[in-house]
């Protein structure tokens, strides 16, 4: 499977679009087997070459760095794009067709049995949980793609005939031309309007998820999502399809439901909703539902698959616990980066007494937001630039007061001083984090530093 790869990239033009983590791992296959081929590798950050030891030996890398880096792209036989280039304002007609990335080449070249999820949130925790489930099971296994572990940095490490769960972002699936055995699209929401160039586009991206199957691959997805039940309407589904709905109102040819808080794919009881677990909340009911239904798709054990559920604790900054300080609990929900996130989120607590928001302005609408916490029961409401103040200024409930703040310093001290003891201070900021921190965890990380009073 390897050989087959590497021959792909032999004797070619190559060049490596970004050089994060993803970029650096094409780079280091690559360069193991051919050793003496050229590489073309363009990064936005003028001189990035000079941050990497392993590439000054390098006699055979040539560098584009600086605003002109995605200039004469139809030069290239193969452009191995990253995640976070975005094309939105670039005419990619000359050379669509050889735009790659890792996860594609994976499916073309390896004969392996994939499992791949995509969706605006739950995409992690879904794959971390399919994962675990069908790890516990004895099958040989293993989880990579957008969940931080790039493909080819485990290539080696690949059998034939391994089950591979594969976290998919929008990025990764948005020129890919194959799709997974069985394909999870758990939801689609406004979410990375500042990458495409429409929410239609993006909506496409998340779609080819399933649009290369064929009809012994499955395909599961939500009837909950309004954006993506009319995006499904455009395509035609060769796999088997899955409805996976938290109502039992689902039509369609095979569907998992709730009914009477018990889940039941078909007429099968697959789980009691109301046993206890470590993921609380609906959408977290929604990604268990997904996770069941593979498990019966595989035919392994339910009792041991319900066992792994129930046990599974959350990914860290997805209403992560942080403790209890000042005689208030703080939770640190840093990834929910899309409203829908944070509504979610409040539900699942329900004792939200402050709720932190705010960050990067990617023209999202929020007047639906906007309209829940004009209707709910948080008592104090802390908002950060720049969605947080603009959102600040549109609150209209009497029974909440709206604190203005510049740093997230300056929130937690807020949240400390305002709220209810033996209540919850939520940090779930509805917008992305980029403009004032690196991304989600670093924000998440810092929150949780100055909760516990660390330097």
């Amino acid at each position: 499977m390897i050989r087959e790869l590497v021959d792909y990239f032999r004797n070619k033009e190559v060049l490596i679009l970004g050089f994060g983590l993803e970029g650096q791992s094409t780079y280091k296959f690559i360069r193991e087997y051919l050793k003496e081929q050229k590489i073309y590798i363009a990064d936005k950050e003028e001189g990035f070459e000079k941050k990497y030891e392993f590439l000054k030996q390098d006699e055979n890398a040539v560098y584009i760095s600086g605003e002109k880096y995605l200039e004469d792209l139809d030069q290239y036989d193969i452009i191995m794009k990253g995640p976070g280039i975005s094309f939105a304002q670039i005419d990619t007609s000359k050379f669509r067709s050889k735009i790659k990335s890792q996860l594609e080449l994976l499916l073309e070249f390896f004969n392996v049995y994939t499992i791949g999820i995509t969706g605006s949130k739950g995409k992690s925790t879904t794959s971390s949980l399919i994962y675990e489930v069908i790890k516990n099971q004895g099958i040989e296994c293993m989880l990579l793609g957008n969940i931080g572990n790039p493909v080819f940095e485990y290539i080696d490490k690949i059998k034939e005939k391994m089950t591979l769960v594969l976290e998919m972002s929008s990025h990764q699936l948005e020129y890919m031309e194959q799709s997974t055995n069985i394909a999870i699209l758990l939801n689609i929401y406004e979410e990375h309007l500042d990458h495409y160039k429409s929410l239609e586009n993006y909506a496409e991206a998340k779609c080819n998820i399933f649009r290369y199957q064929n009809k012994e691959d499955k395909f599961l997805h939500s009837i909950n999502s309004e954006i993506l039940n009319e995006q499904l309407r455009k395509y035609e589904i060769n796999g088997e399809e899955y409805f996976i709905s938290t109502e039992d109102n689902t039509q369609g040819y095979k569907k998992t439901i709730l009914k009477d808080n018990k889940v039941y794919l078909e007429s099968k009881e697959l789980y009691n909703s109301l046993d206890k677990r470590k993921l609380i909340g609906k959408y977290n009911l929604s990604n268990i539902m997904f996770a069941l239904t593979v498990s019966e798709i595989l035919n392994l054990d339910l009792s041991k698959t319900i066992e792994t559920i129930n046990s599974f604790e959350p990914l860290p900054h997805r209403i992560e616990k942080v403790g209890i300080y000042d005689n208030i609990l703080f939770y640190n929900d840093a990834i929910a980066t899309i409203p829908e996130a944070t509504i979610n989120s409040i539900e699942a607590l329900e004792k939200v007494n402050t709720l932190i928001i705010g960050g990067m302005d990617r023209g999202v609408n929020f007047d639906k937001f906007i309209d829940y916490l004009n209707n709910s029961n948080i008592g104090n409401l802390i908002c950060m630039p720049t969605t947080g103040h603009s959102i600040g200024k549109k609150i209209e409930n009497p029974n909440m007061k709206v604190y203005m703040v510049e740093t997230i310093e300056e929130a937690v001290k807020t949240a400390k001083e305002v709220t209810k003891k033996d209540m919850i201070c939520l940090l779930s900021p509805a917008a992305a984090s980029y403009g004032f921190f690196k991304n989600f965890k670093e924000k998440g990380e810092i929150y949780k530093r100055i909760v516990r009073g660390e330097k």
